[in-house]
């Protein structure tokens, strides 16, 4: 895809809902039956870690085709030195448009600009095969795990600024901006408001379902 092709600028208000709608198209029955990603960038535009300068929406002939956002994360040393990281996600793209490089685009973009901004660090929590080739590494490999030493297979890590990671064992702390997710009768009253969809099982869930129980040992 050349960059001639597409735009990618800063959501606005105006694109809430055309961007809720795309990551309910996105997710629907990916991970789960239906989904819950909609909500919950819905909800995540209020919460305090949210940052909207690195928003963005990626337009090809004028349609929002792609997304990604962030959130402030933490991480914590064995002494308790803290450093404030960036959380990325959710990242959707249009099932029209998938696999031409759009997800691409959108995290090199935003990438420059949170080094930009002084951010060192991103994190997110995915399907590796989705990732590495973006940069991303095991949380093993940088050392970062979750409290009682875990090391989830999906916790990937990218460095913005090389060697901002020295080896130390790091502590993740997300931020709960995904915590109204959990209320399903909120879920389901927010997605009364799009056109129905059916709730179905599909194999990329079993998939889903094993990268987020797995983990690192050795």
């Amino acid at each position: 895809m050349n960059k001639s092709d597409y735009i990618i600028r800063k959501e606005t208000k105006n694109d809430y809902r055309e961007v809720e709608n795309l990551n309910r198209e996105a997710f629907w029955n990916l991970s789960v039956p239906g989904c819950s990603e909609h909500y919950f960038v819905h909800v995540m535009r209020d919460h305090k870690d949210f940052i909207p300068e690195l928003a963005h929406v990626l337009e090809i002939g004028g349609k929002i085709v792609g997304c990604v956002m962030y959130c402030k994360g933490l991480l914590k040393d064995e002494e308790g030195n803290e450093k404030t990281i960036l959380t990325m996600g959710p990242l959707c793209v249009h099932p029209d448009h998938q696999r031409q490089g759009i997800g691409k685009a959108l995290l090199e973009y935003t990438f420059a600009l949170g080094r930009k901004m002084g951010y060192d660090t991103v994190i997110n929590f995915g399907n590796p095969d989705n990732y590495v080739a973006r940069g991303y590494k095991s949380c093993k490999k940088y050392n970062v795990c979750l409290e009682g030493d875990v090391f989830p297979a999906a916790l990937l890590v990218k460095e913005l600024t090389e060697g901002a990671l020295d080896g130390r064992k790091w502590y993740y702390y997300q931020c709960d901006a995904d915590a109204p997710c959990e209320d399903e009768e909120a879920v389901e009253k927010f997605d009364s408001q799009f056109p129905p969809k059916v709730k179905a099982w599909q194999p990329s869930q079993e998939e889903f379902y094993i990268h987020s129980h797995s983990a690192i040992t050795w």
